[in-house]
């Protein structure tokens, strides 16, 4: 069964951002372009395989029932909805910064 991927606003901003740091950081719109390819195969993969992203360690995480999809150094914050066969993207975060409060 292949499930659709829906983004919240927030991830899109995210992932607008990271690309738009990477570009900047480097002076490289390739090796932005090239990252941005890596996250979309990695989220696009949830359509077939949306459990495959690990339970949060947060418990706080746990309990909402979010799970996390780790791309290097980033953290893709998901749910699945089973009944519409739907993967919601609510967040895209640096895995090394404090990430509770950013979801």
């Amino acid at each position: 069964m292949k499930y659709s991927i829906l983004r919240t606003d927030k991830a899109e901003d995210q992932l607008r951002e990271i690309i738009f740091y990477i570009a900047d950081e480097s002076n490289d719109v390739e090796s932005a372009l090239r990252y941005l390819d890596k996250l979309e195969t990695a989220i696009n993969r949830l359509e077939y395989f949306p459990e495959s992203g690990s339970i949060p360690r947060y418990s706080i995480l746990k309990k909402q029932g979010y799970r996390v999809l780790i791309v290097e150094r980033h953290l893709v914050f998901y749910k699945i909805d089973e009944k519409n066969h739907v993967v919601i993207i609510y967040a895209i975060v640096d895995g090394r910064r404090e990430y509770r409060n950013l979801i």
